[in-house]
């Protein structure tokens, strides 16, 4: 387990004053990672670090010879247009990295060397930070999975292989888009219960998913396995995820193989990567499986992962309609989900991928699948919240929802906070839909 060290000190401070603000998601203790260019520049896209409301531009560091040793290598990984390289190093080369980082950017550091290798956030695109080779979609948690199964197995809501295994589906990467960029509603096959055909139309019940995304590290070898206390070593860091889902294309095509077209129109993804090192102080026990639940698998269980393989995240998931968004009227939110109660954790995820030998890459990405607490206020999807689309969630303006209509935000984000270690942020996870294409 990463171990708790100067970098975590929640006295720190640095001296770009917007990092030292209350409530801050970019704190000095943050350090998440990213790609960007200017604002309405052609330029390829760039590495850099979130500190405050400000990007640290990492080639700066090399030019100005401010870094060295595996934190000199790790930032000639960030040159490319994506963070692959960097990924594939190993947490030796980002730990350095971000221990130099650290000391340059706290108070006393070298303000004065990289003062000019600060870009306003407003004023820079951010980009995909990977070039994702390969997503996989888990359902991991127990509270999601039995508040979607009551909707179609009222008396047997979680299948039988649930509790032993963790549950997933191979995605689409190549339509995983950064934050910002529209998600267009989708078309498909749809299939009425009383109708004895199905039609093309577009999705009528257009549903959000949030999540937490995991970027791997280091791979391995195509038949060789990640053990579970190896597999912190292969995660690189975590984002905000949506996985936007059409429940009713979803509802016709999911038989006998599972999601297809309902999945793969769009996915949309925070741009910054909180690193596996800064998550050190948020890290707890895995969740408690109650008495008479089975116990993981060997090859799915540790000492070690059952005291530390938790992870203390609360996530928000809001809506601004398009008339909201016209009167200046704040995004109203829907959902708080806590990553706490999932049922399997993202170590065991990538364990049970690799089990097989199936070879994960640098860059690939996993989601938890939708997180939800188990209040009302803690549910990740309106498939949950409205039961079905049965009841209606009502907007302060008098705007009602069951589902998301064509201009509609939707806009995810996710914390961590708790008393003695400084609150660190995951930024924004935000895209407007858009009229589907007949």
């Amino acid at each position: 387990m990463a171990k708790l060290n100067d970098t975590h000190d929640p006295q720190l401070k640095s001296w770009v004053e917007s990092a030292n603000v209350e409530g801050c998601d970019f704190p000095i203790q943050n350090l998440p990672f990213g790609m960007f260019r200017r604002l309405g520049s052609d330029d390829l896209p760039r590495g850099c670090v979130a500190i405050g409301d400000q990007v640290l531009i990492l080639t700066h560091c090399l030019t100005k010879g401010l870094l060295n040793g595996k934190a000199e290598q790790a930032v000639e990984a960030t040159l490319g247009p994506t963070l692959n390289p960097l990924m594939a190093l190993g947490p030796d080369y980002w730990s350095a990295l971000r221990a130099q980082l650290s000391a340059l950017l706290s108070a006393g550091g070298a303000e004065a060397e990289l003062k000019d290798a600060l870009v306003p956030m407003a004023q820079v695109e951010m980009c995909m930070p990977a070039d994702i080779g390969d997503y996989t979609d888990f359902y991991a948690s127990v509270n999601h999975a039995t508040n979607a199964g009551k909707l179609f197995r009222p008396d047997n809501p979680l299948l039988p292989n649930y509790k032993h295994i963790p549950i997933a589906y191979h995605g689409r990467a190549s339509s995983i888009n950064v934050s910002g960029t529209p998600s267009k509603r989708p078309m498909g096959q749809l299939k009425a219960p009383d109708a004895e055909l199905p039609v093309v139309g577009a999705c009528n019940r257009l549903d959000y998913e949030t999540e937490l995304g995991v970027f791997v590290g280091p791979g391995n070898e195509q038949g060789a396995t990640i053990s579970i206390d190896q597999a912190e070593d292969h995660i690189f860091g975590f984002c905000v995820l949506n996985d936007w889902s059409a429940r009713d294309i979803q509802a016709w095509e999911y038989q006998p193989l599972g999601p297809f077209l309902a999945k793969n129109f769009a996915t949309t993804i925070s741009p910054w990567i909180v690193t596996m090192e800064a998550m050190a102080p948020y890290r707890q026990p895995v969740y408690q499986r109650p008495s008479d639940d089975p116990a993981p698998l060997p090859y799915l269980t540790s000492d070690t992962h059952e005291n530390s393989g938790g992870l203390n995240i609360t996530l928000e998931v809001a809506i601004a309609t398009e008339k909201m968004r016209g009167d200046g009227q704040a995004p109203q939110v829907i959902g708080t989900p806590v990553f706490k109660d999932m049922y399997w954790s993202v170590f065991q995820m990538l364990t049970h991928h690799t089990m097989g030998g199936c070879n994960l890459q640098p860059g690939d990405f996993y989601g938890s699948g939708t997180i939800s607490g188990t209040e009302r206020n803690q549910l990740g999807s309106l498939l949950e919240v409205t039961i079905g689309g049965k009841e209606s969630i009502e907007f302060p303006n008098g705007e009602t929802r069951t589902f998301l209509e064509d201009g509609d935000e939707v806009i995810m984000r996710a914390w961590c906070e708790k008393d003695g270690a400084a609150r660190i942020g995951f930024g924004a996870c935000r895209s407007i839909i858009l009229p589907a294409t007949e």
